[in-house]
């Protein structure tokens, strides 16, 4: 059983996309053995609890120093079993010696088709808002493995979603939450439950030899 600790800020939708994927059988082999926030308001802990999972605020403001606060993290992940980290709106960089505890099993979601509108400063509303400033037709989202960059790890899988006219930055945002995110997260974690991934050279590979 592959068990996950999801990391949030906020409100916690792709959380709920992961655990509605899972009362619906989608992701067997799966569990999220804990839900972990820099943020002790954050609605995506009271999601967790409904579900009867572990919760709770891990914030670097509760350290004397960021390195303890690192510490810290990672004694909860470990605490937890944890196989596979999913930053599901994390608004937090991840340490380096985080990553390294967990190589390639470090999944993030980002709300635009990487390489575009993404790296320091692209979160929340800012990446729409760059995209629609830029003119593009075609937006989407990305689950890539997270490495000691931003946004720089091996691209897993992505979606496009359309940009419409009428668009604003937060019509675009809900519709790729809801056309994209939700959905490739969840898919995401099923292929690693199912061991279909492999990692060589930067690539993703599924065992069917096939680079995604």
């Amino acid at each position: 059983m592959l068990r996950l600790t999801v990391l949030v800020s906020g409100g916690g939708t792709n959380l709920q996309a992961i655990l509605d994927a899972m009362e619906a059988g989608q992701i067997p082999g799966a569990t999220v053995a804990a839900v972990i926030s820099n943020n002790a308001g954050a609605y995506a802990l009271e999601r967790a609890r409904k579900h009867g999972i572990a919760a709770e605020c891990v914030a670097p403001k509760d350290f004397e120093s960021r390195k303890d606060f690192h510490r810290a993290l990672l004694a909860r992940l470990q605490f937890y079993q944890t196989d596979l980290v999913v930053l599901a709106g994390y608004l937090v960089a991840v340490p380096p010696e985080i990553v390294a505890a967990y190589p390639n099993r470090i999944l993030n979601i980002h709300p635009s088709l990487i390489p575009a509108f993404c790296g320091t400063g692209y979160y929340g509303l800012r990446v729409h808002e760059e995209a629609l400033k830029r003119g593009v037709k075609v937006t989407g989202a990305t689950v890539h493995f997270v490495d000691t960059g931003t946004d720089t790890g091996p691209i897993f899988l992505q979606k496009a979603v359309e940009v419409r006219p009428e668009d604003t930055p937060k019509s675009l945002q809900k519709r790729v939450m809801e056309e994209a995110e939700w959905k490739l997260l969840p898919a995401a974690i099923a292929l690693l439950a199912a061991g279909r991934v492999q990692v060589r050279n930067g690539k993703v590979l599924l065992d069917d030899g096939i680079e995604q």
